[in-house]
């Protein structure tokens, strides 16, 4: 089935071509990004990253060939949009309805209206994600109803594109939001550049799939790194509170997902790119290696 929905890709942008005063520009943009991204949290940060929902996400962008960066920055967009539409249909004024008819709570009320339309708006994110890749092409409308068709979720055109502007107007048109790929791949560049004994582009490919592990195992991961932070097995409402920084940290998530994929590829290498990964971003080499730990004793204990 994979074959009718095939996506016709774009000529890549080669991994390790770009001059050092570019990767400068782009990792000064991106730090500038993660401090603005951690500033501004919600309550709500990484509800809308749970395991099942971002394996759906990924499933949606196998079956269209698209670039794994689709999947993760769709992500992104259904986080930031589901808190804000979210945020609004609790504070919108309730329509008059019939006594008989007023269900018995805001929330109940809410639920309901997002049911029925919240596979489209998954679908939605991943359309605009793809938009907004340089690696492969947009979906188009056909492409788009065909695949809704193909999974039990029959949709108009009409209904497509509304649910397109309306995922733009909740995300207010920004659709360049952080993304932890993005993140990593700069990473690599500029660990690259200043330590060209470091084997980069077998770390870029094996980053991939440490990025994948973490994203589905978020919440156990991260369960773990704070009880090694706080060294407490139950730690407490206000202490969750504000670790959530650190959960949406991408700069933190980029070097540990690096230093992971080192200590699985040339462990003799390890203490070196950490360093160089502390020397660049000024996140502590402790902070590193502990999130690398947490992570890679997750791999092994999920390992057959």
């Amino acid at each position: 089935m994979a074959k009718r929905f095939l996506c016709s890709r774009k000529p890549s942008l080669k991994f390790g071509f770009a001059s050092f005063d570019l990767l400068k520009d782009f990792l000064i943009d991106l730090n500038t990004g993660n401090k603005q991204n951690l500033d501004s949290l919600s309550d709500q940060s990484g509800i809308f990253k749970q395991k099942r929902l971002v394996e759906y996400i990924f499933l949606i962008t196998k079956e269209l060939r698209l670039d794994p960066l689709v999947g993760y920055h769709a992500i992104e967009l259904l986080q930031r949009f589901m808190v804000k539409h979210l945020a609004d249909l609790l504070t919108a004024p309730a329509p008059p309805v019939a006594a008989a008819d007023q269900p018995k709570n805001l929330e109940d009320a809410v639920c309901d209206e997002l049911r029925d339309k919240f596979p489209l708006i998954v679908f939605t994110c991943v359309q605009l994600a793809s938009k907004m890749s340089t690696h492969c092409r947009m979906i188009d409308s056909g492409t788009a109803l065909l695949f809704l068709q193909s999974v039990g979720y029959s949709v108009s055109k009409q209904t497509l594109l509304e649910s397109e502007l309306m995922v733009l107007k909740g995300l207010e048109f920004r659709l360049n939001v952080p993304n932890p790929l993005v993140y990593i791949e700069i990473l690599l560049e500029v660990l690259g550049h200043n330590e060209p004994s470091i084997p980069v582009e077998r770390l870029h490919h094996l980053c991939h799939h440490v990025l994948q592990f973490i994203t589905l195992e978020r919440t156990a991961i991260y369960d773990s790194l704070l009880m090694a932070t706080v060294q407490c097995v139950s730690p407490s409402g206000e202490q969750r509170e504000k670790f959530v920084t650190v959960t949406e940290d991408c700069m933190l998530l980029g070097v540990a997902i690096i230093a992971v994929a080192a200590f699985i590829l040339h462990v003799k290498k390890w203490q070196q790119v950490i360093g160089e990964l502390s020397h660049i971003t000024g996140i502590s080499q402790r902070s590193i290696r502990d999130f690398a730990h947490v992570t890679l004793e997750h791999i092994v204990k999920l390992k057959p």
